[in-house]
């Protein structure tokens, strides 16, 4: 009885306190977010709409041509020697009127009536001669504004020590009108038959860069330059990818004037021996040539003649040709191609063959009659550039012939 007494006070007293309270504050700020509760389950999949139209096909790029600068950021050693080749050197630009900056020569001399402002590239002048094009894109060869002067003299010579010509300019198709420049597939690199270089119209085609580069023999390099490890770059060691500028030939298709094969335009004369079947990389270092290491007294190839020809070596027939070590290319391998000098009367110009077969029955490098060339090497050039070029004693057609039959065997000279 007393503990229900106790709950009924209690409750009164609470209702006491609740008629007393006050009315209700405002309502407080918003808390805190909680944590977000369980996730629900997935409603019904929908239905799927109709496709909409296909996007455009991304553009394909293929590789781009970069320049010999940006290969030599990873090989500058080899980048290094390729420079004092011959090769990117073949087609040079005029930059700020000043010639070109040859490794071992110079070109100091124009045409009359040009300064170097007037001359948009120079062609050669690395190692035999030079000729100009001028500010239209044409290659000079008359006075400036002229044409039909037969005398002009417009191609430059370097100096030939061995035949004895000082550098001065000769004449080279002379008073011709609007000679156009149209050597750019083998003078250039990325070069395209369509469109003219600069838009000059003696220019025909355009190009990515003057001269034979890195990239004309190893193709575009943007995307193995973007990423090395997988886009290789091409290397062909096959001598048809020389074949393409260094032509081979018959003697049929051969150029031949003053007593010599002439350079200029296509030529090829490894005619009819053995070495037609060897890929030139055997013999020659395409970024090395053979100039450079000729002028520095290197060895100008990468093998020797008697590393193939063991059986010849030292087997002379004249001891004198022996005492003096002669090499294999003075007789085999004579000068019988003009680039710029040829002197007839010493059997000599300025540029190797590569025939290297001595006929020695043979005299004449010409048929009689019509004055063609003769495949095999003739006396005249495989012996008189010395003995008769003011080398050697001069030889009778006789005493030639004696010596040249059987000649790699026992000398027999007392």
């Amino acid at each position: 009885m007393k503990i229900f007494l106790r709950y009924t006070i209690m409750i009164l007293f609470c209702i006491g306190l609740a008629a007393c309270a006050g009315p209700q504050g405002p309502e407080g700020s918003i808390g805190p977010a909680g944590p977000p509760g369980p996730e629900g389950p997935q409603g019904p999949a929908g239905v799927q709409g109709p496709a909409g139209p296909a996007g455009a096909d991304a553009p394909f790029t293929g590789p781009d041509f970069v320049g010999d600068q940006t290969c030599s950021g990873c090989h500058q050693d080899i980048y290094d020697v390729y420079k004092k080749s011959g090769h990117p050197w073949i087609l040079n630009p005029v930059v700020d009127n000043q010639p070109p900056a040859y490794p071992s020569t110079s070109v100091s001399a124009l045409p009359q009536g040009y300064t170097w402002k007037d001359i948009q590239y120079v062609i050669g002048g690395y190692g035999w001669k030079a000729l100009f094009i001028g500010s239209d894109g044409f290659i000079v060869t008359d006075a400036p504004g002229n044409s039909g002067d037969s005398d002009y003299l417009n191609q430059y010579n370097l100096a030939n020590s061995m035949l004895e010509k000082k550098a001065e300019l000769v004449p080279f198709e002379p008073g011709a009108a609007q000679l156009a420049y149209d050597c750019g597939v083998c003078h250039t690199t990325g070069f395209s038959p369509r469109g003219n270089q600069e838009n000059l119209a003696g220019l025909a085609g355009a190009w990515a860069q003057e001269g034979v580069r890195c990239e004309a023999c190893h193709g575009p390099g943007s995307l193995h330059a973007r990423n090395p490890s997988s886009f290789d770059m091409k290397i062909d060691r096959s001598a048809a990818a020389c074949e393409k500028c260094h032509t081979r030939g018959s003697g049929d298709t051969l150029s031949v004037s003053n007593g010599f094969i002439q350079h200029s335009g296509s030529y090829g004369d490894l005619f009819p021996g053995k070495h037609v079947l060897l890929d030139c990389v055997i013999c020659h270092d395409p970024h090395v040539g053979v100039a450079q290491n000729r002028l520095s007294g290197q060895a100008t190839t990468r093998v020797t003649c008697d590393q193939c020809h063991s059986a010849q070596r030292g087997q002379h027939k004249v001891d004198m040709h022996a005492s003096l070590n002669l090499a294999c290319t003075e007789c085999h391998m004579p000068k019988l191609i003009q680039v710029a000098w040829g002197d007839p009367e010493r059997f000599s110009a300025d540029f190797r063959t590569h025939a290297v077969i001595i006929n020695p029955n043979q005299i004449s490098q010409f048929k009689e009659g019509d004055g063609a060339l003769l495949p095999e090497i003739g006396l005249d050039y495989a012996c008189r550039h010395c003995h008769g070029g003011g080398f050697a004693s001069d030889k009778t057609d006789e005493e030639l012939l004696a010596a040249a039959s059987d000649y790699h065997s026992a000398s027999t000279e007392p």
